[in-house]
């Protein structure tokens, strides 16, 4: 590594400089990442040392870690000076004036994914549906046995689950609202036509994805029912949603529980189709899965599977809520900024 510790010495000038003019964490974060972080500069002339001569690595790995404690002393000491500098300017725009007029509690209002799951609900009552519920911690049994997820079925993979300590060690936070579908056909004897609002629990977080978050599904058994009459229903469903001239499409998928199965998309509503990240370049949006109910689950609970038929489908609340509000990233929903939320 020719010039090791002139390349030292500049670096350290270079981090100390970025770290001195920082104006806010965000800048000082920056600078951190570029000189002293895992993957910065001085980081990276550690890693090399092992190809240097043996009579030149002590030397050089001591200065390299003399700059990055440097490095992180003097990060320290500014970001303590930004925090406490905003502190004294947040005081200063905070504090009370005890001679101005009292003021009254802000007006509250629903919050925008309950006021979607309002709607998808009202739409699916007047379609037809009654609505049930169920437990979010549900046994292995109706989270997965019951819908065709035998145990070490690869397709459990395709859903990161949260298990529950208990004697009995089959226990999970559910994983969709299915269960509930499964219990309601235990009771009921056909037809069946119902939805299953609640909130599930997933080990995934993106942009478009949260570990715990809302969904509705529904679930007809009748005899004589077709995929035609599930494709006519989601696609009133989305017209009542996202109002007419919206474009649909249905791509084939799978579903353990389904058969066929059906995954359902609408044009992006964020790029207007050209591609962006939140449709992942695609120009679609995928809302919802579906599918014909696979005869093995009637197995389960006692239905006949020659005698009658049936179509079950399911979708994130929150998904539907940020295609009608134009929003690009899940997280919002649940940060509680009151400037995201008076929007709605």
């Amino acid at each position: 590594m020719p010039g090791a510790s002139e390349q030292i010495t500049r670096l350290l000038d270079e981090g100390m400089a970025a770290i001195a003019a920082a104006r806010g964490e965000s800048d000082l974060l920056d600078a951190k990442g570029r000189f002293f972080g895992k993957k910065g500069a001085v980081s990276a002339i550690l890693k090399g040392i092992a190809a240097l001569p043996a009579e030149e690595r002590k030397a050089v790995g001591e200065m390299a870690n003399r700059a990055r404690a440097g490095l992180e002393s003097a990060f320290d000491a500014r970001l303590s000076e930004i925090r406490e500098k905003e502190r004294l300017v947040r005081e200063g725009r905070e504090r009370i004036d005890v001679t101005l007029p009292g003021r009254g509690p802000m007006p509250g209002h629903r919050h925008p994914v309950s006021q979607t799951m309002s709607d998808i609900i009202s739409v699916f009552r007047r379609l037809g549906f009654s609505v049930q519920g169920g437990p979010d911690v549900e046994t292995d049994y109706y989270n997965f046995e019951a819908l065709n997820f035998p145990p070490e079925h690869p397709a459990r993979d395709m859903q990161d689950t949260f298990y529950v300590e208990s004697a009995a060690g089959d226990l999970v936070l559910r994983t969709h609202t299915s269960p509930i579908q499964i219990r309601t056909m235990e009771r009921m004897k056909p037809p069946v036509r119902i939805i299953a609002p609640g909130t599930v629990y997933r080990s995934d977080s993106d942009i478009t994805h949260s570990p715990m978050f809302h969904q509705v599904e529904g679930l007809a058994v009748d005899r004589d029912i077709t995929m035609a009459d599930l494709k006519g229903l989601l696609t009133e469903f989305c017209r009542m949603t996202f109002g007419p001239g919206k474009p649909l499409r249905f791509r084939p998928s799978y579903f353990p529980f389904t058969e066929p199965s059906a995954e359902v998309d609408i044009r992006c509503v964020i790029c207007g189709g050209s591609g962006c990240r939140v449709c992942k370049e695609s120009g679609w949006l995928e809302i919802l899965g579906a599918g014909m109910v696979d005869p093995s689950v009637f197995g389960f609970v006692g239905y006949d599977p020659e005698e009658y038929a049936g179509f079950a489908f399911g979708m994130g609340v929150e998904r539907i809520a940020m295609l009608r509000h134009g929003i690009s990233d899940i997280r919002l929903f649940f940060e509680n900024d009151i400037r995201f939320l008076s929007q709605f």
